[in-house]
């Protein structure tokens, strides 16, 4: 897509979940404390599913946002993950755009694939072509060594100006394992249209690409980021590949929001 273009309670409708961590010191800093409080309290009302379908969903009313007790723990949510950077090659849409769609997502997961293949090409018409919403890309890599290798790669298609081209050559199917080795990869960013696959194969291994992903990550962990995809509204999170019904509920709350002034400050910076 170009600019234009075990064992728990319960897990949200299509998502996966993080597997333990070696290290919980990502997740003990006190604002990270209380955005995992605002994910436990507001997704099972925003975008819960009985299957990975999402039927049987709930979705966020856009009339009383500015009595909402929680509007505090949003816009902390939203200061942390909107970034609004000019140039962000993992970002489509106007960096003023009222709304900020920001997901966290693991090239493993199909479910991250079924937003990207059947969701955001809608979004991208509906919202982001009228420069009402922004998304920006998160790598949150939770499934391992094959993962990151991916998410690194999607960071280096970046370089290129290729990210979406790259993202999207991932997601056309479900990917595991091998098919996710370096030569595979190499091959899907010639498909995508990238020219310099040694500065591409350079990029991948690089010190840059593994702080760009490890940045990324702990910036989800440091806000409560359990499963992909995960996505924040302008900081109202949404569980699972739910479906469009739930996004444009979203998007019609935070654009209410903003054009009332209630919502929150737009930068992550």
């Amino acid at each position: 897509m170009s600019s234009k273009s075990p064992k728990s309670t319960r897990k949200p409708a299509g998502a996966r979940t993080t597997p333990p961590k070696k290290s919980a010191k990502r997740r003990v800093a006190a604002i990270g404390a209380v955005v995992a409080l605002v994910v436990a309290l507001v997704s099972a009302g925003i975008a819960i599913g009985k299957n990975a379908g999402g039927s049987g969903k709930r979705h966020p009313s856009a009339s009383g946002q500015s009595a909402d007790p929680r509007q505090k723990l949003y816009d902390q949510a939203a200061k942390l993950s909107i970034r609004r950077q000019d140039g962000d090659p993992l970002a489509v849409g106007r960096a003023d755009a009222p709304v900020v769609l920001v997901e966290y997502a693991d090239y493993q997961c199909s479910f991250c694939g079924r937003f990207t293949r059947e969701t955001q090409p809608e979004l991208v018409k509906k919202y982001v072509d009228e420069g009402v919403l922004r998304i920006e890309f998160r790598n949150f890599p939770i499934f391992g060594d094959d993962s990151t290798r991916a998410a690194r790669a999607s960071w280096a298609a970046g370089r290129q100006g290729k990210f979406w081209e790259f993202h999207h050559e991932l997601y056309a199917k479900t990917r595991k394992g091998d098919a996710l080795a370096e030569d595979k990869l190499l091959d899907m960013a010639k498909q995508s249209g990238i020219t310099d696959l040694d500065r591409f194969r350079a990029d991948l291994n690089g010190d840059a690409s593994q702080a760009a992903v490890k940045k990324d990550q702990e910036e989800g962990y440091s806000i409560g980021v359990q499963s992909t995809p995960t996505f924040l509204v302008n900081g109202l999170p949404i569980s699972g590949a739910q479906p469009m019904s739930v996004f444009e509920a979203a998007v019609a709350q935070a654009k209410t929001a903003h054009d009332a002034g209630t919502d929150s400050p737009q930068s992550g910076k």
